[in-house]
Protein backbone atom coordinates (compact mmCIF):
# COMPACT_ATOMS: atom_id res chain seq x y z
CA UNK A 1 0.00 0.00 0.00
CA UNK A 2 1.53 3.15 -1.43
CA UNK A 3 1.19 6.70 0.17
CA UNK A 4 -0.93 7.59 -2.71
CA UNK A 5 -3.16 4.72 -2.05
CA UNK A 6 -3.92 5.87 1.33
CA UNK A 7 -4.29 9.58 0.19
CA UNK A 8 -7.00 8.33 -2.08
CA UNK A 9 -8.85 7.13 0.94
CA UNK A 10 -11.41 9.14 3.31
CA UNK A 11 -10.24 9.42 6.76
CA UNK A 12 -12.89 7.06 8.16
CA UNK A 13 -11.37 4.43 5.81
CA UNK A 14 -7.84 4.96 7.06
CA UNK A 15 -8.94 4.67 10.50
CA UNK A 16 -10.66 1.37 10.16
CA UNK A 17 -7.52 0.08 8.23
CA UNK A 18 -5.56 0.93 10.80
CA UNK A 19 -7.72 -0.85 13.45
CA UNK A 20 -7.78 -3.82 11.09
CA UNK A 21 -3.74 -3.87 10.70
CA UNK A 22 -3.67 -3.23 14.63
CA UNK A 23 -6.03 -6.31 15.69
CA UNK A 24 -4.00 -8.99 13.01
CA UNK A 25 -0.49 -7.66 14.23
CA UNK A 26 -0.70 -7.84 17.93
CA UNK A 27 -3.64 -9.84 18.95
CA UNK A 28 -3.49 -12.12 15.84
CA UNK A 29 -7.07 -11.83 14.31
CA UNK A 30 -9.76 -9.83 13.33
CA UNK A 31 -13.24 -10.53 12.63
CA UNK A 32 -16.31 -8.72 10.36
CA UNK A 33 -18.00 -8.12 13.91
CA UNK A 34 -15.16 -6.18 15.50
CA UNK A 35 -15.31 -3.67 12.80
CA UNK A 36 -19.06 -2.88 13.70
CA UNK A 37 -18.71 -2.69 17.21
CA UNK A 38 -15.87 -0.63 17.09
CA UNK A 39 -16.88 1.65 14.37
CA UNK A 40 -20.74 1.43 14.48
CA UNK A 41 -21.29 0.40 10.75
CA UNK A 42 -22.79 -1.95 8.78
CA UNK A 43 -21.15 -5.51 8.08
CA UNK A 44 -21.40 -5.38 4.43
CA UNK A 45 -19.41 -2.08 5.06
CA UNK A 46 -17.06 -4.29 7.18
CA UNK A 47 -16.86 -6.43 5.15
CA UNK A 48 -15.44 -4.43 2.44
CA UNK A 49 -13.01 -2.49 4.52
CA UNK A 50 -11.29 -5.93 5.07
CA UNK A 51 -11.30 -7.00 1.30
CA UNK A 52 -9.88 -3.44 0.85
CA UNK A 53 -7.00 -4.24 3.06
CA UNK A 54 -6.42 -7.45 2.09
CA UNK A 55 -6.08 -5.81 -1.57
CA UNK A 56 -3.90 -2.62 -0.95
CA UNK A 57 -1.67 -5.07 1.49
CA UNK A 58 -1.17 -8.22 -0.31
CA UNK A 59 -0.16 -10.88 2.17
CA UNK A 60 -1.00 -9.12 5.28
CA UNK A 61 -4.18 -11.18 6.05
CA UNK A 62 -5.51 -14.32 5.26
CA UNK A 63 -9.00 -16.13 6.21
CA UNK A 64 -9.24 -18.65 8.91
CA UNK A 65 -12.30 -20.41 7.19
CA UNK A 66 -12.59 -22.47 10.53
CA UNK A 67 -12.14 -19.98 12.88
CA UNK A 68 -14.19 -17.45 10.72
CA UNK A 69 -11.73 -14.61 11.32
CA UNK A 70 -8.80 -13.07 9.25
CA UNK A 71 -5.46 -13.72 11.38
CA UNK A 72 -2.28 -12.70 10.99
CA UNK A 73 -0.08 -13.46 6.92
CA UNK A 74 3.07 -14.78 6.16
CA UNK A 75 4.29 -11.98 4.48
CA UNK A 76 3.12 -9.09 6.96
CA UNK A 77 4.87 -5.98 6.19
CA UNK A 78 3.25 -2.91 8.26
CA UNK A 79 1.43 -0.41 6.38
CA UNK A 80 0.86 2.04 9.03
CA UNK A 81 3.72 3.72 11.15
CA UNK A 82 2.68 3.54 14.39
CA UNK A 83 4.10 5.45 17.57
CA UNK A 84 5.23 2.54 20.39
CA UNK A 85 3.18 4.81 22.89
CA UNK A 86 0.35 4.66 20.84
CA UNK A 87 0.65 0.46 20.49
CA UNK A 88 0.85 0.75 24.44
CA UNK A 89 -2.24 2.83 25.19
CA UNK A 90 -4.31 1.14 22.44
CA UNK A 91 -3.03 -2.59 24.34
CA UNK A 92 -3.45 -1.04 27.59
CA UNK A 93 -6.57 1.65 27.74
CA UNK A 94 -8.09 0.87 24.77
CA UNK A 95 -7.65 4.36 23.12
CA UNK A 96 -5.92 5.73 20.20
CA UNK A 97 -6.46 2.65 17.77
CA UNK A 98 -7.11 5.34 14.01
CA UNK A 99 -4.31 6.38 11.95
CA UNK A 100 -1.52 7.24 13.69
CA UNK A 101 -1.10 10.79 12.82
CA UNK A 102 -0.04 13.83 14.58
CA UNK A 103 -2.56 15.48 16.00
CA UNK A 104 -2.65 19.14 17.66
CA UNK A 105 -2.39 19.68 20.90
CA UNK A 106 -5.89 20.98 22.12
CA UNK A 107 -3.15 23.01 25.23
CA UNK A 108 0.22 23.20 25.07
CA UNK A 109 1.64 20.24 27.26
CA UNK A 110 5.03 19.02 27.44
CA UNK A 111 5.64 15.44 28.48
CA UNK A 112 8.97 13.48 29.46
CA UNK A 113 9.81 10.67 26.88
CA UNK A 114 10.84 7.04 28.07
CA UNK A 115 14.38 6.50 27.13
CA UNK A 116 13.35 3.03 25.46
CA UNK A 117 10.22 1.23 23.99
CA UNK A 118 10.11 -2.20 23.07
CA UNK A 119 10.33 -3.02 19.50
CA UNK A 120 6.59 -3.58 17.50
CA UNK A 121 7.56 -6.54 15.93
CA UNK A 122 8.47 -8.52 19.07
CA UNK A 123 5.57 -6.87 21.23
CA UNK A 124 3.59 -7.99 18.61
CA UNK A 125 4.21 -11.70 19.33
CA UNK A 126 4.58 -11.39 23.25
CA UNK A 127 0.71 -9.69 22.36
CA UNK A 128 -0.18 -12.17 20.70
CA UNK A 129 0.80 -15.25 22.68
CA UNK A 130 -1.05 -13.75 25.46
CA UNK A 131 -4.33 -13.15 23.49
CA UNK A 132 -4.46 -16.63 21.97
CA UNK A 133 -3.42 -18.07 25.16
CA UNK A 134 -0.05 -20.24 23.69
CA UNK A 135 3.96 -20.37 25.13
CA UNK A 136 6.67 -18.37 23.26
CA UNK A 137 9.80 -19.07 22.57
CA UNK A 138 12.26 -16.22 23.27
CA UNK A 139 15.79 -15.85 23.00
CA UNK A 140 16.24 -13.91 26.18
CA UNK A 141 19.09 -11.41 27.73
CA UNK A 142 19.60 -11.79 31.28
CA UNK A 143 22.20 -9.69 33.33
CA UNK A 144 22.55 -12.46 35.53
CA UNK A 145 22.16 -15.32 32.70
CA UNK A 146 23.46 -13.88 29.84
CA UNK A 147 21.63 -15.17 26.22
CA UNK A 148 19.53 -18.32 27.15
CA UNK A 149 16.55 -20.10 24.80
CA UNK A 150 13.64 -19.99 26.83
CA UNK A 151 9.93 -21.08 26.50
CA UNK A 152 7.61 -18.84 28.55
CA UNK A 153 3.66 -18.61 28.77
CA UNK A 154 3.30 -14.91 28.97
CA UNK A 155 -0.45 -13.89 30.81
CA UNK A 156 0.38 -9.67 30.82
CA UNK A 157 2.11 -6.68 30.24
CA UNK A 158 3.44 -4.77 33.21
CA UNK A 159 4.69 -1.10 32.98
CA UNK A 160 6.69 -0.70 35.70
CA UNK A 161 7.15 3.26 34.88
CA UNK A 162 11.03 2.91 33.45
CA UNK A 163 10.65 -0.05 30.80
CA UNK A 164 7.74 -2.70 29.68
CA UNK A 165 7.76 -6.36 31.15
CA UNK A 166 5.68 -9.25 30.02
CA UNK A 167 4.78 -11.38 33.43
CA UNK A 168 4.84 -15.50 32.32
CA UNK A 169 5.99 -18.90 33.82
CA UNK A 170 8.83 -19.27 32.65
CA UNK A 171 9.82 -23.23 31.81
CA UNK A 172 13.68 -22.78 32.29
CA UNK A 173 13.33 -22.56 36.10
CA UNK A 174 9.45 -23.19 36.50
CA UNK A 175 8.71 -19.94 38.11
CA UNK A 176 6.38 -17.00 37.18
CA UNK A 177 8.96 -13.92 36.11
CA UNK A 178 8.88 -10.71 34.81
CA UNK A 179 10.66 -10.37 31.38
CA UNK A 180 12.25 -7.34 30.18
CA UNK A 181 10.70 -6.85 26.68
CA UNK A 182 13.50 -5.03 24.94
CA UNK A 183 15.40 -8.31 25.77
CA UNK A 184 13.71 -10.60 24.20
CA UNK A 185 14.95 -11.70 20.84
CA UNK A 186 13.43 -13.46 17.97
CA UNK A 187 9.82 -14.55 19.94
CA UNK A 188 7.99 -17.56 17.74
CA UNK A 189 4.74 -18.51 18.50
CA UNK A 190 4.17 -21.57 19.75
CA UNK A 191 0.68 -21.73 18.31
CA UNK A 192 -1.52 -24.86 19.57
CA UNK A 193 0.95 -25.98 21.96
CA UNK A 194 -0.78 -27.05 25.35
CA UNK A 195 -0.08 -24.92 28.65
CA UNK A 196 -0.31 -27.05 31.77
CA UNK A 197 -2.86 -25.81 34.16
CA UNK A 198 0.34 -24.92 36.71
CA UNK A 199 1.77 -22.13 34.08
CA UNK A 200 -1.16 -20.04 33.85
CA UNK A 201 -2.00 -17.28 35.71
CA UNK A 202 -4.21 -18.16 38.10
CA UNK A 203 -1.65 -20.14 39.73
CA UNK A 204 0.34 -17.53 40.05
CA UNK A 205 0.35 -16.55 43.65
CA UNK A 206 2.31 -12.86 43.21
CA UNK A 207 0.03 -11.91 40.59
CA UNK A 208 -3.49 -12.90 42.65
CA UNK A 209 -2.28 -11.44 45.71
CA UNK A 210 -3.31 -8.41 46.32
CA UNK A 211 -1.76 -6.33 49.17
CA UNK A 212 -3.55 -3.07 50.71
CA UNK A 213 -0.31 -0.10 51.34
CA UNK A 214 -1.40 2.71 53.43
CA UNK A 215 0.87 5.93 52.31
CA UNK A 216 1.42 8.73 54.66
CA UNK A 217 3.56 12.25 54.34
CA UNK A 218 7.16 11.16 55.47
CA UNK A 219 7.82 12.74 58.61
CA UNK A 220 10.93 14.23 58.08
CA UNK A 221 9.49 16.58 55.12
CA UNK A 222 8.24 19.86 56.31
CA UNK A 223 4.43 20.93 55.38
CA UNK A 224 2.47 17.33 55.39
CA UNK A 225 -0.62 19.36 54.17
CA UNK A 226 0.53 19.67 50.89
CA UNK A 227 1.59 15.83 50.55
CA UNK A 228 -1.80 15.39 51.58
CA UNK A 229 -2.99 17.43 48.73
CA UNK A 230 -0.52 16.39 45.91
CA UNK A 231 -1.97 12.76 46.49
CA UNK A 232 -5.58 13.38 47.18
CA UNK A 233 -4.79 11.69 50.50
CA UNK A 234 -8.39 11.22 53.23
CA UNK A 235 -7.53 11.81 56.69
CA UNK A 236 -3.69 12.03 56.24
CA UNK A 237 -3.62 8.76 54.09
CA UNK A 238 -3.44 7.23 50.98
CA UNK A 239 -4.77 3.48 50.49
CA UNK A 240 -3.81 1.54 47.68
CA UNK A 241 -4.73 -1.82 46.41
CA UNK A 242 -2.03 -3.46 43.92
CA UNK A 243 -0.79 -7.04 43.00
CA UNK A 244 2.24 -8.02 44.87
CA UNK A 245 3.77 -8.90 41.68
CA UNK A 246 3.77 -4.80 40.89
CA UNK A 247 4.08 -3.73 44.38
CA UNK A 248 7.61 -3.06 44.30
CA UNK A 249 7.78 -1.29 41.20
CA UNK A 250 5.03 1.22 42.61
CA UNK A 251 6.93 2.08 45.24
CA UNK A 252 10.27 2.79 43.62
CA UNK A 253 8.45 4.44 41.19
CA UNK A 254 7.60 6.88 43.77
CA UNK A 255 10.39 7.08 45.97
CA UNK A 256 8.14 5.58 48.83
CA UNK A 257 10.41 5.38 52.05
CA UNK A 258 9.87 1.67 53.02
CA UNK A 259 12.08 1.37 56.17
CA UNK A 260 9.98 0.78 59.51
CA UNK A 261 11.46 3.83 61.43
CA UNK A 262 11.20 6.43 58.17
CA UNK A 263 15.04 6.79 58.38
CA UNK A 264 15.34 7.72 54.57
CA UNK A 265 16.41 11.22 54.22
CA UNK A 266 15.94 12.91 50.71
CA UNK A 267 13.61 15.32 49.30
CA UNK A 268 12.31 12.31 46.85
CA UNK A 269 11.08 10.63 49.84
CA UNK A 270 7.59 12.23 50.66
CA UNK A 271 5.94 9.00 51.10
CA UNK A 272 6.12 6.78 54.01
CA UNK A 273 4.77 3.51 53.96
CA UNK A 274 3.49 3.25 57.72
CA UNK A 275 3.56 -0.47 58.21
CA UNK A 276 6.46 -2.20 56.14
CA UNK A 277 5.14 -6.01 56.96
CA UNK A 278 2.68 -5.68 54.43
CA UNK A 279 5.05 -6.10 52.09
CA UNK A 280 6.26 -9.88 53.70
CA UNK A 281 6.08 -12.20 51.02
CA UNK A 282 6.44 -10.46 48.08
CA UNK A 283 9.25 -11.54 45.80
CA UNK A 284 10.13 -7.86 44.55
CA UNK A 285 9.51 -6.00 48.01
CA UNK A 286 13.39 -6.21 46.85
CA UNK A 287 12.93 -3.21 44.98
CA UNK A 288 10.78 -0.93 47.51
CA UNK A 289 13.23 1.83 48.83
CA UNK A 290 14.84 1.07 52.39
CA UNK A 291 13.08 -2.49 52.16
CA UNK A 292 15.74 -4.26 50.48
CA UNK A 293 18.29 -6.12 52.79
CA UNK A 294 22.09 -5.51 51.32
CA UNK A 295 23.33 -8.19 49.15
CA UNK A 296 19.75 -9.90 48.50
CA UNK A 297 19.31 -10.40 44.96
CA UNK A 298 16.44 -9.30 42.71
CA UNK A 299 16.58 -12.26 40.26
CA UNK A 300 14.63 -14.04 42.51
CA UNK A 301 11.45 -12.48 40.79
CA UNK A 302 12.84 -10.46 37.89
CA UNK A 303 15.03 -11.63 35.46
Amino acid sequence: MTNEQLADLTQPQRDRLAFVELRVRFIGEIRRQDLVTRFGIQSAAASRDLALYKELAPGNIDYDSKGKSYILGPDFRPVFDFPPERVLSWLTQGFGDGEPMRLKAWVASESPSRLTYPDLDVLASVTRAIHQKCPLGIEYHSITSGRTEREIVPFALIDNGIRWHVRAFDRKSQEFRDFVITRIKFPVVLKGQPVAPHEMSDQDIQWTRIVELELVPHPSQPRPEITEMDYSMQGGVLRMKLRAATAGYILRQWSVDCTPDHSLRGHEYRLWLKDCMVLYGVKNAVLAPGYVVLGQELDRCQD
